[in-house]
């Protein structure tokens, strides 16, 4: 898709229903126009020489620190409890975070 071919808007619409979305006839423009610029901006970067650029797996120069695991003692279940908003028993209470409806 990315040879500079753009997507049409009934393509747009084919890959909303492939990924179960509805979509109203404004937002399939909107869809195929963002979609669209996209894959322009993945053919620039197709376009950019990187045969000279070494391969890495991530931009940034930090390396792993690893140490020995070490046993020590941890504080006691009731007083980390005691600093809890919320608790029941030996378990901490949050609130839902994914809604079910």
């Amino acid at each position: 898709m990315t040879d500079g071919k753009r997507l049409s808007r009934e393509e747009a619409l084919k890959v909303a229903k492939l990924a179960c979305l509805s979509i109203s006839g404004e937002e399939a423009d909107k869809v195929t126009e963002k979609i669209n610029a996209i894959l322009g901006y993945v053919d620039r970067l197709q376009s950019v020489d990187v045969s000279q650029v070494e391969p890495m797996s991530h931009v940034h120069g930090s390396t792993n620190v690893f140490r020995e695991d070490e046993l020590r003692p941890s504080l006691p279940v009731q007083e980390l409890l005691s600093i809890t908003p919320s608790s029941s028993g030996r378990f901490i209470k949050v609130p839902i975070v994914i809604d079910e409806g």
